[in-house]
């Protein structure tokens, strides 16, 4: 297991949560909630899941687990790069559900 798994710290594995319209929408999905998370690069999905039990006390269904690349950009003449991130999808069983704030 990797350094992070043995920390299992869960500020630094599930950093934030990702509030979007299609985050919501998914999060009052009828056949079970989704919850979108922003995640450490290391992380994987069994280290996600302890994680989010330890934090919300809830059994995640399953995880799913996205890389968005980094971007290119260029404004008003500079170049430069969105930093790529790591979101992790966490579904729920139908009527469970965990408060965000």
């Amino acid at each position: 297991m990797s350094q992070l798994g043995k920390k299992l710290n869960t500020g630094l594995i599930l950093r934030s949560p990702r509030i979007t319209e299609k985050s919501t929408v998914l999060a009052e999905n009828k056949s079970g909630p989704v919850y979108i998370f922003e995640v450490a690069s290391t992380a994987t999905k069994p280290i996600i899941a302890k994680t989010f039990v330890l934090k919300y006390k809830i059994k995640p269904q399953k995880v799913n687990i996205v890389n968005l690349p980094a971007k290119k950009i260029f404004k008003r003449g500079i170049r430069g790069s969105k930093s790529g991130v790591k979101k992790a999808l966490v579904y729920l069983k139908v009527g469970e559900k965990i408060e965000i704030v």
